[in-house]
């Protein structure tokens, strides 16, 4: 894996920050990268939208794929399930917990349609 210079960045963020959002142009490591810090120096458990029964699930009912993650998750390319910014708003609203979530996503997040809010930091 390169070396990225973000990395110290990212993990920084997820020491007080309850969601972590990695966005940027498709095909540059942000998949790469957010598995090894998972592997590594931050805990989580990771899915992916690219994953059609995990992408059913959050399109079907976020709140309760949500409510089915304990502790700190992953979840990469979030852009595909627009719905699961305000199912993870509600989940840090009830408890804020410092790196709960790390997003990753190549769409600017603010132009999706009928998000109004993004909790990520």
């Amino acid at each position: 894996m390169i070396r990225r210079n973000i990395t110290s960045n990212l993990l920084d963020a997820l020491v007080d920050t309850p969601v972590v959002l990695l966005n940027g142009a498709r095909q540059t490591g942000k998949s790469t990268l957010v598995k090894a810090i998972t592997g590594g120096k931050h805990s989580a458990r990771y899915v992916t939208l690219d994953d059609v029964s995990m992408l059913g699930a959050v399109q079907h009912d976020a709140a309760g794929f949500l409510a089915g993650m304990t502790g700190s998750v992953v979840i990469d390319e979030t852009q595909r399930a627009p719905e699961l910014f305000m199912a993870i708003k509600s989940d840090v609203d009830r408890l804020r917990r410092p790196g709960r979530f790390l997003l990753t996503g190549s769409a600017n997040v603010m132009l999706l349609p009928n998000l109004s809010e993004c909790p990520a930091g």
